[in-house]
Parts: C-alpha cells; sequence; structure tokens
C-alpha cells in the first residue's frame, strides 16, 4: 500500500520500502548467514524465505533500483558456501527483474567483497536526494531524508510483538529519518515501547519520543501508522 505520511510518499511491505519518487526499494538488516550462526536454523531455510520475499518485492513494485542499506552479510570474519550462493540469489533475483542492484555496507559487512564483486558504498545517494545508510555512525552528507537500519526496531501491540519503522520528519540535522525494521526473521528485533535515544546504536536518533511507529499488517496489506512514541507508550 502507498500513502503518504508527512511528506514521504512510500509503500511499506514486509520489512522493506518502496519510495515511489526515485523508484528505489531498500531494505535492511538482511543478515545472510545468520541461521548458520543460530541454535536452531530457519525452518523453511533462509536462501529460500529471504529469496522468495524479495523476489515478491521486486515484483509487486517493479523498482528501477534496489538498495541493501547494510549488514547484507551476518558474520564479521568467514562467508560459507551457503552464504555465498544466498546472497548470489538475492542480487539474480533483483537483477533477473530489471533492477539495479547498490549494496550500502553495514557494521557486519566486513566481508562484503568476498561475496559482492561490485561497488559497495558507505552511503548512497538516491535521485531525489534522499540518503541511504546503515546507521551505525552519522552519515558525511545531508539529505531531506535518510534511510537507514541496524537497530532492528519491534514493538509490542497488544501482546503481540511486530516487526516496525520509525519515521521521525525533522529529526535529524532538519531532515527526515526513516528506519527500517531487519528483512531477516531470524532477528528478534529490539522493542521499542521503552526505550530512550540513548537506548538506540544509530546517531540518527536524538529524540526517540518523535518517531512514529509504522506496522505493516500482512493479512489487510496495509500500512498501519501511530503517533509518536512519546504519546503511543501511554496508549499502550
Amino acid at each position: 500500500m502507498t500513502r503518504e505520511l508527512d511528506g514521504l510518499d512510500a509503500a511499506f511491505r514486509d520489512a522493506a520500502v518502496h519510495l515511489r519518487g526515485p523508484d528505489a526499494l531498500v531494505l535492511a538488516d538482511v543478515h545472510v548467514g545468520m541461521d548458520e550462526a543460530s541454535a536452531v536454523a530457519f525452518p523453511l531455510g533462509e536462501r529460500r524465505d529471504l529469496t522468495e520475499r524479495l523476489s515478491a518485492l521486486v515484483a509487486a513494485f517493479e523498482p528501477a533500483t534496489v538498495v541493501f542499506a547494510g549488514d547484507l552479510l551476518h558474520s564479521f570474519s568467514r562467508v560459507s558456501v551457503g552464504t555465498d550462493e544466498t546472497v548470489s540469489s538475492l542480487v539474480g533475483a533483483c537483477r533477473g527483474a530489471g533492477a539495479r542492484v547498490v549494496v550500502v555496507r553495514g557494521n557486519h559487512d566486513a566481508m562484503l567483497e568476498a561475496v559482492h564483486p561490485g561497488d559497495v558504498h558507505d552511503e548512497y545517494a538516491l535521485a531525489d536526494g534522499t540518503l541511504v545508510c546503515h546507521g551505525h555512525e552519522a552519515p558525511a552528507g545531508d539529505a531531506p531524508l535518510y534511510v537507514v537500519g541496524h537497530d532492528h526496531p519491534a514493538i509490542a501491540i497488544e501482546g503481540r510483538r511486530r516487526p516496525c519503522y520509525l519515521y521521525g520528519p525533522g529529526a535529524y540535522r532538519g531532515g527526515d529519518v526513516l528506519m527500517l525494521p531487519a528483512f531477516t526473521r531470524l532477528a528478534a528485533g529490539a522493542e521499542v515501547n521503552g526505550m530512550a535515544a540513548s537506548d538506540f546504536q544509530s546517531p540518527l536518533v536524538p529524540d526517540a519520543d518523535a518517531l512514529r511507529p509504522i506496522v505493516w499488517d500482512a493479512d489487510a496489506d496495509e500500512s498501519l501508522s501511530f503517533p509518536p512514541l512519546g504519546r503511543f507508550r501511554r496508549l499502550l
């Protein structure tokens, strides 16, 4: 579902966002190889789950560009054959649909060049000036909108924990901030209900109370936006 939210013209779906202006699909924290580092592998298989979900997103939005906004990999020091094949599968799903692939480095991506021979960016500016970075450190450039990941936000509503986006108009250097949930379903997520700015790992969150949670409802195929956390906490 595409909507305008305080000037943000975007579609939220399955932990990714499609930005209509620059026609870019952005996702963060894929953490390929996380199943190998976990005690129990994801029941459906990591490669199949990640690739099928990304393929569905690319088919739905037909973006000109797909941006991986950091932490494409999970391991800091080792790249397995399975990880290499999964990354190739993800990139292939995008390129097979005619989308250009852009990879932004995250703090987990020390081994990225081993699985991705193309360019790797510390931050990437889209055609409309939106700056995509991982969010683990302050970006070098200024932008009207910063799209980041890193903190894996989730929110508990009526006893159910859900991945969520966080949107803060004018939240950083006068620009808007959109924080994405982790694309991998193996990440538990950081529950933002009671988090202050100091609890976030990203320096792009100077005021947690100003962030508006957005939850994608898969059953209704729509995104639900809520009041800023400072007010919404009192309703939970």
